[in-house]
């Protein structure tokens, strides 16, 4: 009896799971430097805080799950842990590549990383409809996961605009 669709189906939520929090992410790191780091710095900040972020969680997965039972994970383990959660990085490529093109265009670094913010909260928005038609759900139900993660995103645009305005008066 093989356990590989089951297994497909763990890694596939993984990976949803990983993207989310990427783009999660991503637009926090965007809030909090897009006003002060140039449009490069910017992206190289995304990636590396990115990068950081999923071998801290994989390092922290990966010994929980496996040391409980006095062994290391096997390098093929940890190599598929990897794989599974790499969208925590690849979910910044979107609103990078929105950065960039708006910057290409003309645009300074700020308004370069309010497209770029956008661009993440757009995507937070599919990537919860997308979650939520996968788990079979429609409707009001669908709306609400879509709406969370979005809501997620605009906390960040929130975020944003008071850590700006409270630097204003200080």
């Amino acid at each position: 009896m093989s356990t590989r669709p089951a297994r497909q189906g763990r890694d596939h939520k993984r990976r949803r799971a990983a993207s989310i929090y990427g783009t999660i992410v991503t637009a926090a790191v965007i809030a909090a430097a897009g006003d002060t780091l140039s449009t490069a710095d910017l992206a190289i900040a995304v990636i590396v805080t990115l990068i950081v972020y999923w071998l801290a969680e994989q390092y922290a997965g990966l010994v929980a799950e496996h040391t409980h039972a006095g062994r290391l994970p096997s390098m093929q383990e940890v190599r598929l842990s990897l794989a599974d959660s790499f969208p925590t990085v690849t979910a910044s490529f979107l609103p990078l590549i929105g950065l960039f093109l708006s910057w290409a265009v003309g645009a300074g670094p700020l308004e370069a990383s309010e497209v770029a913010l956008t661009v993440a909260v757009v995507l937070l928005f599919f990537e919860g409809h997308a979650a939520g038609r996968a788990a079979g759900l429609s409707g009001v139900r669908l709306l609400a996961v879509s709406t969370t993660a979005v809501v997620l995103g605009v906390a960040m645009v929130v975020l944003k605009a008071l850590i700006q305005r409270h630097h204003q008066f200080f």
